[in-house]
């Protein structure tokens, strides 16, 4: 197995870590309040680390696990020390009253964050569509990523995979507003049809 590193420290960065750890990788943890790492490697054990903010992440697969407010901040901040690697957006651009998304028009929110990003980062969308407490329970869920990269799409499907995911890719970076759209209607449908937050979007392939 490898190294996956996780910038970010709050509920989907640790349900997320949760579900890496127990696949077998190592988890580093990397945010900006160093204690705030530490506990959460703690929790994962099974050989968890964490580094240092703003500097190379040791995953060449980096996970940004931060709100998405604050996302496009955190990769500029990180500039050159994510070159080559391959980040993985998991961020929802939705509205405070979750009535709607803040990106502009025809783009999406990975798309915003990269802007500012060193032209060697290669960005895949994925995770934004699984609720956390959803994917730390475990079990088959499906997993929609979007990329330009075909290498980099073809890494994060087998680490998906690796994770006990079914990766379903739905197109290039171009595609990631349709997911964060998904993302807010499945908020909207925990909140009214569903009934529930234990609710997973699934496909079935005839």
């Amino acid at each position: 197995m490898s190294t996956i590193s996780i910038i970010g420290s709050g509920g989907m960065a640790t349900a997320v870590a949760s579900r890496i750890a127990k696949a077998g990788h190592t988890v580093e943890v990397v945010s900006r309040d160093p204690a705030k790492a530490k506990a959460l490697a703690n929790k994962l054990a099974a050989g968890a680390t964490t580094g240092t903010y703003g500097a190379t992440p040791t995953g060449d697969i980096v996970i940004l696990a931060v709100p998405y407010s604050s996302a496009a901040a955190v990769v500029a901040e990180f500039g050159d020390a994510l070159d080559g690697k391959v980040i993985i957006d998991i961020t929802n651009p939705v509205s405070p009253d979750a009535t709607g998304l803040v990106t502009p028009a025809g783009s999406s929110g990975v798309q915003e964050i990269a802007k500012g990003a060193s032209a060697g980062a290669r960005f895949v969308k994925a995770f934004n569509t699984i609720f956390g407490h959803v994917l730390a329970k475990g079990g088959r869920l499906d997993a929609f990523i979007a990329a330009d990269d075909e290498e980099a799409k073809a890494r994060v499907s087998t680490f998906l995979e690796s994770l006990e995911l079914r990766p379903l890719d739905v197109g290039g970076l171009n595609m990631a507003q349709t997911l964060e759209a998904l993302g807010l209607m499945m908020i909207g449908l925990a909140k009214n049809g569903a009934g529930s937050w234990d609710i997973a979007m699934k496909v079935d392939i005839g």
